[in-house]
């Protein structure tokens, strides 16, 4: 009965991440006048995509695919935005904000599917990544904003790392459960927000690199929902 518990209590974690994702995906949508099908899509890839890859990778039948309860969540935010959403559509705070959140919720159980499925432990921490940040990469990308991930003005993967990690260290203490993978997730959340409020960033030896001295000028785009304006 109490593995039952667990199983129970992952899935709801699990789903909740899938929610809060698509619902980034469905506000970004909204935020790019997409119509009602493509908030669906865009919430639906932004939700299962991390996911979905990681699966396929470990060898094993998707979520989405094996338990079909995992397309209800997107379903769910595609209708409760575009009900309720008008006024939080183009916020960006709203969009990073439940980014962040699915982002923390898929660390802690992108790396307990992976560790479940037999993995090492550096394969397991990069499982925990890919699931965080796989999806959001497939929307930004779909959606022509400026991917969170490859960003050089905050931080979205190490946040991402942080939370794969600390489920990792807490797996090997014998101290992973329901309250310590909630813990988690919200270390992981808060990491992510504070790093995008405070603009913290990593060294970039690329920049250097660039073509500003070609004279080439580049096309004006939105700005970037993931950048924190000035």
């Amino acid at each position: 009965m109490e593995m039952d518990l667990q199983e129970f209590l992952f899935l709801a974690l699990d789903l909740t991440g899938t929610f809060v994702f698509a619902v980034s995906g469905v506000l970004l949508a909204a935020r790019r006048n997409f119509d009602i099908t493509g908030g669906l899509v865009l919430g639906t890839m932004t939700g299962i995509g991390g996911g979905m890859i990681r699966d396929v990778l470990l060898d094993r039948v998707p979520n989405a695919i094996g338990q079909p309860i995992y397309l209800a969540p997107p379903v769910i935010a595609t209708l409760l935005i575009y009900i309720i959403g008008s006024h939080i559509s183009r916020a960006r705070i709203w969009i990073v904000a439940f980014d962040a959140m699915g982002l923390g919720l898929f660390s802690v159980t992108g790396t307990t599917i992976a560790l479940a499925a037999g993995t090492n432990y550096p394969a397991a921490l990069l499982m925990g990544a890919l699931t965080a940040c796989g999806g959001g990469l497939m929307r930004d990308a779909v959606a022509s904003e400026d991917p969170a991930i490859f960003r050089g003005t905050d931080l979205y993967l190490i946040p991402a790392l942080f939370g794969s990690g600390l489920t990792i260290i807490a797996e090997v203490t014998g101290l992973l459960g329901a309250i310590a993978s909630l813990i988690i997730a919200a270390a992981a959340f808060g990491f992510r927000m504070f790093a995008w409020k405070l603009q913290w960033r990593v060294p970039q030896p690329m920049r250097q690199w660039s073509y500003r001295d070609t004279g080439r000028r580049v096309k004006k785009k939105l700005p970037s929902v993931f950048r924190k304006p000035d």
